[in-house]
């Protein structure tokens, strides 16, 4: 009887998250096209003049409004094949990549098989900010994508490939820049040394491609933020600012660190906790970010399978379905996901630190005086 009742809700939830189509359909891709056009049409050092930016997104969609380009160049260089098929056409391909690059990730991941697997997929797409982050458009799809897929090629031991899988970090660094560093405390180094070959070439090449000028204009305009980049931040959410948001940065940051390693064992939650870390820690955040979110409650939902765990998993999940959240401006204030950030976070520290030492409580406790009594056999 539950499945049945499980799979019509999700069914249900699924419709309502499609009806509820964002007012600014693709505003993320056409910002990513109109950045790729102008590193066409007037070379790749010239993809943070906003001014070239703002009058080729004009050109692309003249119905939408404009934004500052302010994603890695890494970003345009992906979408710039689009540039050659209409832009409708290319907002199709690139909503089929992602969305298609998030379920493969999923299916391939779980160890669950038939039915429980297709609901199990299907439920995780529910949560509001998975598909208004492929209907706008944006990248981090991808990224919460190769989180997924590193985990289970970590699993497999074969760390090379899932550090050159988390190669999509570089997409959108904020959103999961401590995973690397924190596989490599967990003692995968072959997988870290993947990653920083990937980001090094990346790197390289952004060099070559913007010069001295591309640089600066990049550096500067990460340095003045959009507007809405602040609500799902420590500032956003807590209040916090300047030096006190400073060390609480630092200490989550070593928290996960110091953690790390006593996660060896389990890839899952060493790259949930890497995740969540850079989550809380970023500076700017969007909605469609918590896919990052997303990933990381899945690989925590597989690696620890108490019913505590389950039940707060769950409940974060009911909070996140359009039965609780309509639209991104009502219901669930966008700026609490950082306490359930921190809470998943504080979960897996706690029990990676004290989970033994509780087992060891739990036990003790359901045995019984008659047993405390008894001599062992010789």
């Amino acid at each position: 009887m539950l499945l049945p009742v499980t799979a019509a809700v999700v069914v249900v939830a699924l419709a309502a998250d499609l009806h509820n189509r964002p007012h600014a359909f693709g505003i993320d891709f056409h910002t990513y096209l109109a950045a790729a056009m102008v590193g066409i049409q007037h070379g790749w050092s010239q993809i943070y003049d906003q001014g070239l930016v703002a009058v080729a997104q004009k050109h692309v969609v003249p119905t939408l409004w404009s934004q500052p380009y302010i994603s890695p160049p890494l970003v345009a260089w992906v979408v710039a094949p689009l540039s050659a098929v209409p832009y409708g056409a290319a907002l199709d391909i690139w909503m089929a990549i992602t969305l298609g690059a998030l379920l493969a990730a999923l299916i391939w991941s779980t160890d669950y098989r038939g039915w429980d697997r297709a609901l199990l997929v299907a439920a995780a797409m529910v949560p509001w900010w998975v598909l208004h982050s492929v209907q706008v458009g944006q990248v981090v799809p991808l990224v919460a994508a190769g989180l997924i897929v590193a985990w289970r090629l970590l699993r497999d031991r074969r760390d090379v490939a899932a550090g050159i899988v988390l190669g999509v970090i570089l997409l959108k660094p904020n959103t999961a820049l401590w995973v690397p560093l924190v596989l490599l405390v967990a003692g995968r180094a072959k997988a870290f040394t993947a990653w920083l070959a990937v980001a090094a070439m990346v790197g390289v090449f952004s060099l070559i491609a913007l010069g001295q000028s591309g640089l600066s204009a990049y550096l500067h305009d990460l340095s003045r933020l959009p507007n809405g980049a602040n609500d799902l931040t420590l500032n956003g959410t807590f209040g916090l600012g300047g030096a006190a948001a400073m060390i609480v940065r630092v200490a989550i940051i070593l928290g996960a660190l110091v953690t790390a390693y006593r996660l060896r064992s389990t890839p899952g939650l060493a790259i949930a906790v890497g995740a969540l870390a850079s989550l809380i820690t970023s500076p700017y955040l969007h909605g469609s970010d918590l896919c990052v979110f997303l990933a990381a409650g899945w690989m925590t939902w597989h690696e620890r399978e108490a019913p505590a765990w389950r039940a707060m998993l769950t409940a974060m999940w009911f909070f996140a379905t359009p039965f609780v959240v309509f639209d991104i401006k009502g219901g669930a204030l966008l700026n609490r996901w950082a306490v359930a950030e921190l809470v998943l976070f504080l979960a897996i520290l706690l029990n990676a630190w004290f989970g033994a030492l509780v087992s060891r409580w739990t036990r003790r406790a359901l045995t019984t005086p008659s047993d405390l009594g008894r001599q062992a056999a010789a």
